[in-house]
């Protein structure tokens, strides 16, 4: 009866109860005397012209089965719960027996784990019984998770890798299981970028479950930011030693360069399948820095 704000439901529940109990004594009553309806010991009903109904009363091994039927309901109300709130004369209930079952066999298996309380968790690995014990307790209760095998599903981790989340020493592990993990994500709108970033990165992953989304944001954001301006450097990196060798080769009227032929344009870093906004600023200053072969600065 937890789930009742309001002691007005247990009292309403205890009173159906004891009214149904006593309805069916009433009912078994009244139908029990005999009403004579015809002489003949019929109820005057004929069908096919001579189907008759006979109006005997109702056996007694009937009757006093479903007097005993009653009288067990009242008495098992009496000593059990089961009007509203009322705990019964026993004083029974279902987690009291849950607790003294669980107490009893914590007990009968207490001497069982007894000889690992003092061991480490290197020596219970090498333990035989131990290791079969907690296949057992993994079985009973982590498969329905990570899976038999302890390699995990959609959404639960892989136990047999050598990731860990929280952790993979044997301190880590036992707080896991003995505390439980609350698996939250943190922020990660500085990991992404500015506000375009994280627009792009959100229709992306729309894009993965086939949410409505903008294409092309989706594209966008399918490249890390962070990759996006590591590369962006990189490419200006490789552009200014470029450009400070072809300097250096024209100045020193050393033949032609190694690059000859090749396309004047100074190269970049291609990134896919988007340009990060820091690339095109470098390009549009290293453009205006270039000078190609043959001409001269004023």
């Amino acid at each position: 009866m937890s789930d009742f704000f309001n002691s007005g439901w247990s009292i309403f529940i205890a009173a159906v109860t004891v009214v149904s109990l006593l309805a069916c004594l009433a009912l078994l009553i009244v139908a029990s005397k005999r009403k004579v309806m015809a002489n003949d010991n019929t109820t005057g009903h004929v069908w096919d012209e001579d189907l008759r109904e006979l109006n005997n009363p109702l056996p007694r091994w009937w009757m006093y089965l479903f007097v005993i039927t009653v009288v067990f309901a009242a008495v098992y109300l009496a000593i059990y719960p089961g009007l509203g709130s009322f705990q019964g004369t026993a004083g029974w209930s279902s987690t009291d027996q849950y607790k003294r079952e669980r107490a009893r066999l914590e007990a009968s298996m207490q001497p069982v784990y007894a000889k690992f309380a003092s061991l480490s968790a290197e020596e219970l690995a090498k333990d035989g019984q131990a290791m079969e014990i907690g296949q057992r307790l993994f079985l009973n209760n982590c498969a329905q998770c990570h899976g038999a095998d302890g390699r995990g599903s959609l959404g639960f981790p892989n136990l047999t890798d050598g990731e860990w989340q929280w952790g993979g020493g044997h301190d880590q592990i036992k707080a896991t299981i003995t505390n439980g993990r609350m698996g939250i994500m943190p922020p990660m709108a500085a990991a992404v970028g500015n506000a375009e970033d994280v627009r792009n990165v959100a229709h992306y992953v729309l894009s993965l479950s086939g949410t409505a989304h903008n294409a092309v944001y989706a594209q966008h954001g399918r490249a890390r930011p962070d990759e996006q301006r590591l590369a962006a450097r990189l490419g200006r990196a490789g552009d200014r030693a470029r450009d400070q060798q072809r300097l250096q080769q024209r100045d020193a009227g050393a033949g032609t360069p190694a690059d000859a032929g090749a396309d004047p344009r100074p190269r970049r870093l291609r990134l896919e399948p988007v340009e990060a906004d820091a690339t095109r600023q470098a390009m549009t200053a290293r453009a205006a820095r270039t000078v190609p072969e043959g001409k001269t600065t004023s």
